[in-house]
């Protein structure tokens, strides 16, 4: 590694990244992230934010392109168009991954842009599994770098998802690291998220994602096209620590960068909801089981909680769309003592309608636990407590909620959940799904990457 720092040494780092540098567990972990990010953009079909980017494209993008909308059969556009969307649908049913350390979901930013280029510049499958790790690395690294502090008001999947986008597309397109930096430049001067929304229960997130993608692809193009940035965005006076941090590390930036392989640390999510609702739900999901307690007998639940969780669920007190639902602890853990669970089609039909599930919310609480708040985010740890209506006081704790590396989802597993992400909306059928996850098995032998689901 260089003895360079911050910016320069991300920008570095992907210039000089190689296939052959990445070690086969990363690779075969990448494939199935890129599975994984498959059925959550499947799942986006026809969701009001990503609808309307479609009719945005329709309007302002071409007839159409290389690069495959993958919920559709029949359309395909533009590079920038289709990361776009991707982007957008992917982050839509709220089970996309995300890694802990960083609260940052590097799929639903990295894998739309990286695909769309990919199937545009006619690159190798293995040249996409190169810039997809690439993206992660680098995504993963500034998400740390900007810290606690700037989760409370920025979405951090919309800011370092800018600059994660980038790094993969830089790698694409083989720019060296003075084009690198300059990607990384103009990514980090767009980044932006704010949590404002989920006041509002607007469409936002989705938005995020998309401009996170496309703007990161946006900024590499750039790049090779000769547009300078800054060259130190990220650890600059006026970059992007000083002005959305009070508490960046630059030591995170270059982390084990090169040895330390942050993308097989990336998580997978199970239930269809914010991952703060996780933990805690994993935990009553335990206990009920355990006691075999039915709903009638939960007089109140303590969800024990870091402080990331409060900020972001604390918003949501009586949830107004499904979406919104999704980032209501009540809601969640509602859920899962009546249906057992917290899927796609649970939130659809129980989470505003079901009153049990309603009253099962009202008796939610979220306190702040000083033991899981320093564990946060290098852990992310389950605690319930449980009154019962007869008195009883009950307990439950996860040390590993189910998707974090250590308890993750078997190849089996993520087949299964994309195949139920692309029944939700009717994207693709079970057979589409698992000949298209096959296919993504094997990409590292494909010459040139085609669409990724055939119809």
């Amino acid at each position: 590694m260089s003895a360079s720092t911050g910016t320069r040494a991300l920008a570095e780092f992907v210039a000089g990244l190689g296939y052959e540098d990445i070690p086969r567990s990363v690779i075969e972990g990448t494939k199935d992230l890129f599975v994984d990010w498959m059925g959550s953009a499947l799942a986006g079909r026809g969701a009001r934010p990503v609808a309307a980017l479609e009719q945005f494209a329709a309007e302002m993008g071409p007839g159409g392109g290389p690069s495959e909308i993958l919920h559709s059969g029949e359309r395909s556009t533009s590079p920038l168009f289709a990361a776009l969307i991707n982007g957008a649908a992917s982050h839509v049913a709220e089970q996309d991954d995300v890694h802990n350390g960083s609260v940052f979901h590097p799929g639903t930013v990295v894998f739309p842009a990286a695909l769309a280029v990919a199937q545009a510049e006619g690159l190798s499958g293995r040249a996409l599994l190169e810039s997809a790790v690439a993206g992660y690395e680098v995504g993963i690294r500034v998400g740390e770098f900007l810290g606690r502090s700037h989760y409370r008001t920025f979405h951090t999947t919309g800011t370092a998802g800018t600059l994660a986008s980038a790094a993969a597309v830089s790698k694409l397109l083989d720019l060296d690291a003075d084009g690198t930096q300059h990607a990384l430049g103009t990514a980090g001067t767009q980044a932006a998220g704010l949590w404002e929304f989920l006041r509002d229960a607007a469409d936002s997130k989705q938005l995020h994602t998309a401009k996170a993608a496309a703007d990161g692809l946006l900024s590499a193009y750039l790049a090779r096209s000769g547009v300078t940035a800054a060259r130190r965005i990220l650890e600059g006076a006026q970059g992007l620590a000083a002005g959305m941090s009070t508490d960046a590390d630059p030591a995170r930036l270059t982390d084990g960068l090169g040895t330390r392989w942050a993308t097989i640390e990336t998580s997978y999510k199970w239930h269809a909801s914010c991952r703060h609702t996780h933990p805690a739900a994993d935990a009553l999901q335990s206990l009920m089981h355990r006691e075999q307690l039915s709903p009638n007998q939960i007089a109140g639940v303590t969800a024990r909680v870091h402080q990331g969780a409060i900020d972001v669920l604390g918003q949501v007190v009586e949830p107004g769309s499904v979406h919104q639902a999704k980032f209501s602890m009540g809601t969640v853990l509602g859920l899962i003592a009546v249906h057992g669970r917290a899927g796609l089609d649970d939130f659809e039909q129980y989470s505003l309608e079901d009153a049990r599930v309603t009253e099962i919310r009202k008796r939610v609480r979220m306190v702040l636990d000083p033991e899981v708040d320093a564990e946060y985010p290098r852990r992310w740890i389950g605690k319930v407590d449980v009154e019962t209506t007869d008195g009883r006081l009950l307990s439950a704790r996860v040390e590993v909620p189910k998707g974090d590396p250590g308890n993750s989802l078997s190849r089996a597993e993520l087949v299964e959940k994309a195949v139920r992400l692309a029944a939700y909306r009717g994207a693709a059928t079970e057979a589409q799904v698992r000949e298209a996850a096959e296919k993504i098995w094997q990409i590292d032998s494909v010459e040139v990457v085609g669409n990724v689901v055939q119809r």
